[in-house]
């Protein structure tokens, strides 16, 4: 049998151990509550640079002319003008924004299903955040390297696009068909490598483009620490089109 001296250790473990797990659950809590600084200008711009982590139950105060984008509680806010503001205020869920806006599509499933022929109005925003625009210079974070899809803002007609990778004497043509904003980058031909610069080439004397990939390790499941990991690569262009979905 144990004596009262021999189990007093025990609770006293057990209840260290209750703590330490209640610390981490806590810990866990507030950093999935944590928005981030997508966007700030104005006097106070120095207080809540583009990166910045805030509690999204929080507030925060301005002044005349300042304006600050946050992405909290999965979705984007803009704060303007002088005042104490709370950071994130509720709304519509958009997780099924974010789940569509995040997918990542495989080139030989969806390679079918990439032609859009309607006839519906154009838009001149890519539906996915992986799509790299090739008429836009800058970073581009890639999810998945082998399955990296090209995207144009028209499609009215066939068009070709030359890819140059600076660091090689190699080309690749990628084709946009009638009807077609979306195309595949060829990587048998063309593996893409970090960091290198490739200069995307169009029709006409439109001004070519250089784009450089960076890889994401893992993508986050929720937006505000995609938004924190774009920040951190460099991602301008998917960080903006992540903040006006998610608005």
């Amino acid at each position: 049998m144990f004596s009262g001296k021999s189990i007093m250790p025990i609770k006293s473990a057990m209840k260290s151990g209750a703590l330490a797990c209640a610390a981490i659950a806590m810990a866990a809590s507030a950093a999935a509550n944590a928005g981030v600084v997508i966007k700030s200008s104005g006097p106070s711009a120095s207080q809540y640079p583009v990166g910045k982590k805030i509690d999204d139950s929080g507030r925060i105060t301005l002044k005349a002319g300042d304006s600050v984008t946050i992405m909290a509680n999965g979705g984007t806010r803009e704060i303007r003008g002088a005042g104490t503001h709370r950071v994130a205020e509720r709304g519509v869920s958009k997780r099924s924004t974010f789940a569509a806006l995040t997918k990542q599509r495989s080139n030989s499933r969806v390679r079918t299903g990439a032609a859009r022929t309607g006839t519906g109005p154009l838009s001149s925003v890519r539906s996915n955040l992986w799509y790299v625009d090739v008429t836009e210079s800058g970073p581009v974070c890639v999810a998945d390297f082998s399955a990296v899809r090209m995207w144009r803002p028209e499609r009215e007609l066939e068009a070709t696009y030359v890819v140059a990778n600076s660091n090689s004497a190699e080309h690749l043509h990628v084709t946009f068909a009638e009807k077609t904003m979306i195309a595949d980058w060829d990587a048998a031909r063309m593996p893409l490598s970090e960091n290198s610069p490739y200069t995307i080439s169009g029709p006409g004397n439109v001004e070519p483009v250089t784009i450089t990939f960076a890889a994401l390790d893992a993508v986050p499941d929720n937006p505000e620490d995609l938004a924190t990991a774009l920040i951190e690569k460099g991602c301008t262009s998917q960080l903006e089109l992540l903040a006006t979905k998610m608005m």
